[in-house]
């Protein structure tokens, strides 16, 4: 048996949000090189369309098959909407969620604006794709979801008050529901990023940056890439048994 061969996704379809660029793009590329179908999801803007079907481009010119799906996780009902209109082209097999806001602010500027609009991208949406994709994965008898948190989730950063508090309770929804689909061939895992450089981040690390990099073991910021490997494994039958899982990514941070 080629050992390889549990990593292989073909005949399966995954719906990664957030996946027009960064980590989402990341993940979404290296699914589709493992036969997945992909559905990249964007918010719907023209920026964010262009980026998705760049995205969708790269996959069908490496032989794979995927479409952009554009949907503004911040209005009601979006995750229920966009469940249905994946769903209609594929079934789902595979739920990667990535995409998500957060709104730097000392907590005593915290608007009722910005800690609705937090709460509706990272959760009440999340809440929503749950609750359409995971029952069908375990009526089929496989199925895999995974949400991308973060480091904030045990290190709260004091200007990210709300979004650290979504990531947290996002992990909470993970451990719940890996014990209620696990017996149904369903794993639900959490892949916690540390200090990567991304677009949303680029200005703090300019300023942050150096000190932070002191403080992870690996002595260097992380890649969008550096995720991929992990995300593979939780997303195929090679993770078969791993099951309410919170992985982090982030050099080792967490263990200082």
């Amino acid at each position: 048996m080629n050992p390889f061969d549990t990593f292989r996704l073909h005949g399966r379809t995954a719906l990664v949000t957030g996946a027009r660029r960064e980590i989402g793009r990341s993940i979404a590329l290296t699914l589709a090189g493992a036969g997945a179908r992909l559905a990249i999801h964007h918010a719907g803007t023209e920026e964010e369309a262009r980026d998705a079907a760049a995205v969708v481009a790269e996959i069908k010119a490496d032989g794979g098959e995927a479409m952009a799906f554009g949907q503004d996780f911040a209005l009601d009902d979006a995750g229920t909407d966009l469940a249905k209109a994946v769903s209609a082209w594929a079934p789902v097999d595979i739920l990667v969620l990535n995409a998500s806001i957060e709104l730097p602010e000392d907590y005593r500027a915290i608007t009722r604006e910005h800690f609705d609009r937090q709460i509706a991208v990272n959760l009440r949406t999340t809440l929503e794709l749950l609750q359409a994709l995971v029952p069908p994965m375990g009526e089929r008898g496989w199925g895999r979801v995974l949400s991308i948190g973060s480091v904030q989730q045990i290190r709260p950063h004091p200007q990210m008050l709300v979004y650290a508090g979504t990531k947290a309770a996002q992990l909470n929804w993970t451990l719940n529901l890996a014990r209620q689909f696990g017996g149904q061939g369903v794993t639900v895992n959490n892949l916690a990023p540390g200090a990567i450089l991304t677009a949303r981040n680029r200005a703090q690390m300019v300023t942050e940056g150096e000190a932070l990099t002191q403080r992870i073991p690996v002595g260097r910021l992380g890649r969008p890439d550096d995720l991929v490997g992990a995300a593979l494994l939780l997303c195929s039958d090679a993770g078969a048994y791993i099951n309410g899982v919170n992985l982090f990514v982030d050099g080792g941070r967490a263990a200082v």
